[in-house]
């Protein structure tokens, strides 16, 4: 029973293959000759590729000779035999295409569009190596050199795509007529992405910050991990991410706390009215100067200040520097100074005011019911 209905499977398929041959061909097909000339196209593709891979290996194997087993190591090595095998591979290709009856003008193109685009693979590799070495040499920032190849690939890219079209026989003018209107609706509906690209070229050309700087844009802190073309991405102490598009980074106020190099801060001490500031900062600089985060170097020393004169007490500002790479922790270094400072002053005996209420009441006669019975003595008194 299996076998009857396999077979009966493989009849009904061979029936509709064979249809649709001689839907293609206009001619009756011969099973067994059809299966001789596959076969035979096969072994003769087979045979062609084996022949263009033992090449590659050849003219590899020869050029890793010429030039030493040093020079065999670095990346123009590499790109090199990319190159031949790209032209083995599209060797091989024409040849088996051939082989299965292409029209020689189809090969014509094809040759001609393969060529053209190892041509433009071979510019970009060029112009990403000089931008590169113009990187290194100006010292540009590694953003725009990134920026300048992603808008050049998508030139090439593109400039690419409608040469190998234009090979196979494509109205060039009519694609390049058509990208233009599509890119004017698209400009038209993506309005505000437009802007956003255009605000990234913009940071990423006048820098106002970098990344791994510590910033504040509209009112958010955080460090800077990705400056990309739509979006600036910042990382808070608490490991949040926030994405602010850029046309809003452009416009707003930025506040950059690591461009110029050490960061102050400011640390807000009271001690009472009736202690010396003098004895206070003796007891506190050697807190300050025992810090492991606190800088030490010429113009950055540690200082305590009498800053202002409060209501209840005097206020003294502590100024210490940290490094920018320390700015992730600065909470933590503030509070560790500040407990320091504090456990400093106790032991020294020295008050830190807090705000209090004293009450005086004079001849409160309303009050006196309810204060003799609980105090008979201040009652009488």
């Amino acid at each position: 029973m299996a076998e009857s209905f396999s077979a009966a499977v493989a009849e009904q398929l061979r029936q509709n293959l064979g249809a649709a041959l001689q839907a293609l061909t206009g001619e009756n097909v011969e099973w067994g000759e059809f299966a001789a000339q596959l076969l035979s196209q096969l072994l003769i593709s087979i045979f062609y590729l084996a022949l263009f891979v033992t090449a590659y290996l050849l003219v590899i194997g020869a050029i890793r000779l010429v030039i030493g087993k040093q020079r065999a190591q670095q990346p123009l090595f590499s790109q090199v035999r990319s190159g031949v095998r790209y032209l083995a591979g599209l060797g091989a290709l024409l040849v088996i295409l051939a082989q299965f009856g292409a029209s020689p003008e189809f090969l014509k193109a094809m040759a001609r569009a393969g060529l053209m685009v190892l041509g433009f693979f071979i510019a970009w590799m060029i112009v990403g190596r000089l931008m590169k070495e113009a990187v290194t040499r100006y010292r540009l920032d590694p953003s725009i050199r990134q920026l300048v190849e992603n808008l050049f690939s998508v030139f090439a890219g593109t400039l690419a795509l409608v040469t190998v079209l234009a090979q196979f026989g494509f109205d060039v003018i009519s694609i390049i007529a058509g990208l233009g209107i599509v890119g004017i609706a698209v400009g038209f509906a993506a309005q505000s992405t437009l802007s956003n690209f255009i605000a990234g070229i913009t940071l990423l050309i006048e820098r106002p910050f970098h990344i791994g700087d510590w910033v504040t844009i509209n009112g958010q802190d955080g460090k800077v991990v990705k400056i990309a073309l739509r979006t600036t991405w910042l990382r808070t102490r608490d490991n949040i991410f926030a994405m602010i598009p850029n046309d809003s980074v452009a416009s707003s106020d930025i506040i950059n706390y690591s461009a110029e190099g050490a960061t102050r801060l400011n640390i807000p001490v009271g001690i009472a009215y009736k202690e010396s500031a003098k004895a206070a900062r003796e007891v506190l600089m050697p807190v300050l100067l025992g810090h492991p985060e606190v800088l030490q170097g010429p113009g950055k020393e540690p200082r305590v200040m009498l800053k202002s004169l409060g209501d209840s007490s005097q206020d003294l500002e502590v100024k210490v520097w940290i490094t920018p790479d320390n700015l992730d922790i600065q909470p933590r270094i503030m509070a560790d100074i500040l407990e320091q400072m504090k456990a400093a002053l106790d032991a020294a005996g020295i008050e830190i005011p807090f705000p209090h209420l004293q009450l005086f009441i004079d001849d409160a006669k309303g009050l006196k019911p309810i204060v003799e019975p609980l105090y008979p003595k201040l009652a009488g008194g």
